[in-house]
């Protein structure tokens, strides 16, 4: 996420994989493999050489925070691999699939409102400021 973030700030044309790695502290190899991800995914595009390196391939206040998590890791909720919806628990479990479905709900309603622009610029969308200010975010129980 941090190299997603530096590249929207970076604006257009190319940077350097080892100016956002010392950026953020990242190991070039491994920031190289994240962007990969996010290219074969269409949100980075990149080019080799000496005028090479990476952008973003759509304007930074279309991708979402969600979409670079897919883009890395994959789905955003997922139970042992397998998508909530086809859970089936029986018995007295049964609920759980709802739950997981509910879950992934949740995460969306956070992660699809942010953008790499409202990163980028240091701002989040008031109701996500809102979530993050709530008492009850900050419990670690």
């Amino acid at each position: 996420m941090r190299a997603a973030i530096e590249l929207a700030a970076a604006g257009e044309g190319p940077t350097r994989g080892e100016t956002i790695a010392q950026a953020q502290g990242i190991s070039v190899k491994f920031l190289e493999n994240i962007l990969s991800e996010m290219r074969h995914d269409g949100l980075v595009a990149s080019r080799r050489g000496v005028y090479g390196g990476y952008w973003l391939a759509r304007p930074a206040d279309t991708i979402t925070v969600a979409d670079v998590i897919r883009a890395v890791e994959g789905p955003l909720a997922s139970v042992r691999g397998e998508a909530p919806e086809k859970l089936d628990y029986p018995g007295a479990a049964q609920p759980l699939g709802r739950l997981w479905i509910a879950l992934r709900g949740s995460l969306r309603s956070v992660l699809e409102h942010v953008t790499r622009a409202d990163l980028a610029a240091g701002q989040l969308p008031e109701a996500i400021e809102s979530l993050a200010a709530d008492p009850e975010s900050w419990t670690t129980r």
